[in-house]
């Protein structure tokens, strides 16, 4: 299975819209290059994204 994904390859495999993932990108820093994000690194920055909003909320 391919680690190096299109935002359009990787919003599909996890259910978002091609353009939250490249925002996440930009606001968490995971670089994309020649077109590809590195899966592994996209969700560890989401999982943390998220593990903050919600700390945040309670």
């Amino acid at each position: 299975m391919a680690n190096h994904l299109t935002p359009e390859e990787l919003a599909k495999e996890l259910g978002m819209d091609r353009d939250e993932v490249i925002r996440i990108c930009v606001e968490e820093g995971v670089p994309i290059y020649q077109g590809k994000i590195d899966k592994t690194l996209f969700q560890a920055s989401h999982e943390a994204v998220a593990a903050g909003a919600s700390s945040t909320q309670s």
